[in-house]
C-alpha cells in the first residue's frame, strides 16, 4: 500500500472534504507548497488560491480557498480555511459575473475571490 496522510478541509462553517491523499498542493504566504506522506510538521498561513489534493484512490478533488491556515504533523494535514469550497460547487457564470462586477467597481479583493473559483473550475 502506498504512503498516505489524512487530509481535513475545513471552512469556517462546514468540513469541505475529508479522506486520505498522496499529495496535497496549497498556496501560503512563502509560495506554493506540497505536502506528501512523511513531511516536516509545519504551521503555515494559506493564502488565497486553489488547493489540490491527490486522493488515494487515485483521483483529484481541487477546492478554491480563501485565507487560513495549514497545519501538518503525524501524517495528518488540516487545511483550515476562511472561506472555501469544491470546485464542482462553483457556478462558473455566477464567478465571471462576481469578475467582471469586481473589475466594474475596482474591487481588488471580489476581483481575487472571483479569480480564484474560476482558477479551481479550471484546474478539475
Amino acid at each position: 500500500m502506498a504512503a498516505e496522510l489524512h487530509v481535513a478541509l475545513v471552512a469556517a462553517d462546514r468540513e469541505v472534504w475529508s479522506g486520505k491523499a498522496t499529495l496535497v498542493v496549497a498556496r501560503t504566504t512563502s509560495g506554493d507548497i506540497g505536502v506528501m506522506p512523511g513531511h516536516q510538521p509545519l504551521l503555515v498561513v494559506l493564502e488565497s488560491g486553489p488547493v489540490t489534493i491527490r486522493t488515494s484512490e487515485g483521483g483529484t478533488v481541487v477546492a478554491a480557498v480563501h485565507g487560513g491556515f495549514i497545519s501538518f504533523a503525524d501524517n495528518k494535514l488540516s487545511l483550515l480555511a476562511e472561506i472555501a469550497e469544491l470546485s464542482d460547487e462553483i457556478d462558473v457564470q455566477r464567478a465571471e459575473r462576481a469578475l467582471a462586477q469586481a473589475k466594474t467597481e475596482a474591487d481588488a479583493s471580489a476581483a481575487r475571490r472571483a479569480d480564484v473559483r474560476l482558477r479551481a473550475v479550471s484546474a478539475r
